[in-house]
């Protein structure tokens, strides 16, 4: 099996198409579906309380479908699936830290989104994001792919997540700030690093882990903090640096 293949059993997905080319975040929407059911809960119960309760307040049958449906693209919607299964047991430990580990999670699972991730972590911090430059970035790799309305459509979504989280501020002038990052964030970041095959120092050195722009210090004291709170193992003696995940057995991409 290749590591790809492996990183998609885990709940990653690749390719050339995303979710944001047709909604932004959802977040309002993830966060009322999984504030209203217990870490357990099954996909099944979530497509019912979409489906057929109702609880999102969606004004007809196929909207309820289609909301379902994209919210299963970006983030799995099922404990089956590794990263939705960690994602799910982070949810509760930090309410100010679930704006960011959604993003992290549709990141993993939308290449659109993805594809605008090193833009948004290279713009500096109070500096203006044109809608331009993003629509430019999904045009690269294949500048007849899109439409010029299709491509301010998808820039338009995706600037939306990145408010969303924290990266963006502003409705019409988008400038770059920090977002709020905690050790759920940090151990979130360290775990993806992990699946994708990266060890002891190497975890603070992922793009996972460089999105939420700490500093060396910042990174393993958030580290620490997740360890003492139990969401990893991590030890750091005369620089050596070993982090392990007790809690989430999976064997990382080789």
């Amino acid at each position: 099996m290749s590591s790809e293949e492996h990183l998609v059993q885990l709940g990653f997905k690749f390719g050339k198409n995303g979710a944001h080319s047709a909604r932004s975040l959802m977040y309002s929407e993830l966060k009322t579906l999984l504030d209203g059911r217990p870490e357990q809960a099954t996909r099944h119960d979530y497509q019912q309380d979409i489906e057929l309760y109702n609880v999102l307040h969606k004004s007809s049958d196929n909207a309820r479908k289609l909301t379902f449906r994209h919210l299963v693209d970006l983030y799995g919607i099922s404990p089956e699936i590794p990263l939705f299964h960690v994602f799910r047991q982070l949810w509760e430990r930090s309410e100010e830290a679930q704006p960011l580990l959604t993003l992290q999670l549709a990141l993993a699972r939308d290449p659109l989104l993805r594809q605008t991730q090193s833009l948004i972590s290279t713009t500096p911090l109070g500096d203006v994001l044109e809608r331009e430059q993003v629509e430019h970035v999904l045009a690269a790799p294949d500048p007849d792919r899109f439409s010029p309305a299709s491509l301010r459509s998808f820039a338009q979504n995706i600037n939306g997540s990145w408010t969303r989280a924290g990266f963006l501020q502003g409705k019409y002038k988008k400038v770059r700030t920090s977002p709020v990052v905690t050790y759920v964030n940090a151990a979130f970041a360290l775990f993806l690093g992990h699946c994708e095959g990266r060890a002891g120092q190497g975890l603070f050195q992922t793009p996972w882990f460089q999105l939420l722009g700490l500093d060396p210090a910042e990174g393993y004291e958030l580290a620490y903090m997740a360890s003492l709170h139990g969401v990893i193992s991590y030890k750091q003696a005369s620089g050596i640096v070993e982090i392990r995940f007790p809690l989430w057995s999976i064997a990382p991409a080789s």
